[in-house]
């Protein structure tokens, strides 16, 4: 799968993001990263921070953090 969303289960901005991709229709994977900040090593090798929601799409080389970007990045490019 090509599309890996980082996403902490109950975070707002998450979810948003989240539906932002099943809107468009769009195929993906959730990696759901640890309520400890610090414990959040995965996303943070992807992406330089610990924060979530992240999107990764391998195919376009892309890697971005906030929802607002991603839900943008979406309905530009993915839909």
């Amino acid at each position: 799968m090509s599309v890996r969303l980082y996403a902490l289960d109950g975070c707002p901005w998450c979810e948003k993001a989240a539906e932002a991709l099943d809107d468009a229709g769009v195929a993906y994977e959730t990696e759901w990263v640890d309520a400890l900040h610090s414990d959040r090593n995965g996303v943070k090798r992807v992406s330089g921070q610990r924060g979530v929601p992240v999107l990764v799409d391998e195919e376009r080389g892309v890697t971005m953090a906030e929802s607002a970007n991603i839900v943008e990045y979406v309905e530009k490019s993915l839909a």
